[in-house]
C-alpha cells in the first residue's frame, strides 16, 4: 500500500511538512510513504494550458504520482481562515480529469492547539466535495504529548479505509 503526503505550506519549516515526515514511523507494517513535493511547480490552473490535449509537465507528473497512490494524506495550515492557494491550485488540476475520485484522502493539520485549524480544515474539505473522493480525517492533530499516537491513529485509519474501501465511523 502507498500513502502519498501533500503538504499545504510551501515552507521548509512547515509544521505539516514535519508531520509528513513523521508519519512513515507510525505507518502499520506494509505501508510506504512518501512525500510529493511537487504542488510549488504547478502552473495557476488554466484548462487553455491543455487546449492540445497535453498536460504541463508537472500537472502530468501531479496526476500520475496521485493515480498512482493508494491513499492521499493531506496536511495543511490555515491561511486567511481557508486553505493555501497552492493547495487550493492542485486540487483543481485534478477535479476534471479523475484522479481523485474515489481516492482515499486523509485530511488534517498540525496545529499548535486543538482549537487552531478548524476553518482551514473545513475550506479543504468543501473543496474535495467537489470530487468523490473517500475522506478520512478532517480534525486537526495538536503538537505535544499526544502527537504521535494521535498520527499514528490516522496513518492507520487512513491504512485501514484503504485495505476496506470505506470509511470508519
Amino acid at each position: 500500500m502507498h500513502i502519498v503526503g501533500v503538504c499545504g505550506s510551501l515552507q521548509a519549516s512547515s509544521s505539516n511538512l514535519t508531520l509528513l515526515r513523521s508519519a512513515p514511523t507510525v505507518a502499520p507494517t506494509g505501508v510506504k510513504f512518501s512525500i510529493f513535493d511537487g504542488i510549488r511547480a504547478l502552473p495557476l490552473f488554466d484548462s487553455d494550458l491543455e487546449r492540445d490535449g497535453v498536460a504541463p509537465l508537472p500537472v502530468a507528473q501531479w496526476r500520475s504520482v496521485v493515480a498512482d497512490a493508494d491513499a492521499l494524506m493531506i496536511a495543511s495550515p490555515e491561511y486567511g481562515h481557508s486553505l493555501p492557494g497552492s493547495l487550493k491550485n492542485a486540487i483543481d488540476w485534478l477535479i476534471g480529469s479523475g484522479e481523485l475520485d474515489g481516492k482515499v484522502i486523509g485530511v488534517t493539520a498540525s496545529v499548535s492547539h486543538e482549537s487552531r485549524g478548524h476553518k482551514g480544515l473545513a475550506a479543504v474539505l468543501t473543496t474535495l466535495a467537489a470530487v468523490s473522493a473517500n475522506v478520512v480525517g478532517g480534525t486537526a492533530i495538536a503538537r505535544g504529548p499526544n502527537e504521535v499516537e494521535d498520527l499514528r491513529r490516522f496513518v492507520t485509519a487512513i491504512a485501514s479505509v484503504v485495505s476496506r474501501g470505506t470509511v470508519p465511523e
